[in-house]
């Protein structure tokens, strides 16, 4: 029941904070695409299905600490929105917990069903890009989709980590053009072609948050 209502009331809730959106034509109709993007605030959470939802009617299933499902209250939403558990940090479970999560993205990609990861892997301290992880490039050439990276500018300021209640101000999201990876497909577990193809979809974000990538 938790998440009907919140099809229902969601945009309503966070388009106050969500100012411009460009690029929407450049997202797949058929639901087949990796959603890459920065993560600087518990908004952006938000803030991409409010899009989808209202602009293309969909359900995108996001990468979510798998922490979060410890609340029950919060599991409960988390499961009804289509939410993936991940293991974040390094624990005896990780590997376990994140086969699962990549066989159930793989499942969702097959049923035309796009997913949502934050290849930083949490909330930037400061707002500011961090080193992407491969998780994104590795799932991208086993389903053999496009990775959409989008990024979100104006969300920390809105909600920066460590506070509880959001300002009153505006995003931006900025989406960019399908990024195809078809001449790694024959690498799929080479590491440093994981590691390449991580930095050019980093690089798209950081270009779309009118940021540097570093690393």
């Amino acid at each position: 029941m938790l998440y009907p209502l919140s099809k229902l009331t969601l945009y309503h809730l966070v388009k106050t904070y969500i100012g411009k959106v460009e690029g929407l034509e450049n997202v797949p109709k058929d639901g087949r695409f990796i959603a890459a993007i920065n993560h600087s605030s518990y908004l952006d959470d938000l803030i991409i299905p409010t899009v989808m939802l209202k602009h293309f009617r969909k359900k995108i299933h996001f990468y979510v600490n798998h922490l979060y499902f410890r609340n029950p209250v919060l599991r409960n939403f988390l499961l009804g929105a289509g939410s993936i558990p991940v293991a974040v940090k390094k624990s005896p479970d990780a590997k376990i917990i994140n086969e699962k999560a990549f066989k159930e993205a793989l499942r969702h990609l097959a049923h035309n069903e796009p997913v949502g990861i934050f290849p930083e892997g949490h909330r930037s301290l400061d707002g500011k890009l961090q080193r992407g992880k491969t998780g994104v490039a590795r799932l991208a050439l086993a389903a053999k989709v496009p990775v959409i990276p989008m990024g979100i500018t104006g969300s920390y300021q809105i909600l920066p980590k460590g506070k509880s209640f959001p300002r009153f101000r505006r995003c931006t999201i900025r989406i960019g053009a399908p990024m195809h990876f078809d001449r790694y497909l024959e690498k799929g577990k080479d590491r440093k072609a994981l590691e390449k193809i991580t930095k050019c979809i980093m690089k798209e974000i950081a270009k779309l948050t009118r940021q540097t990538y570093p690393y």
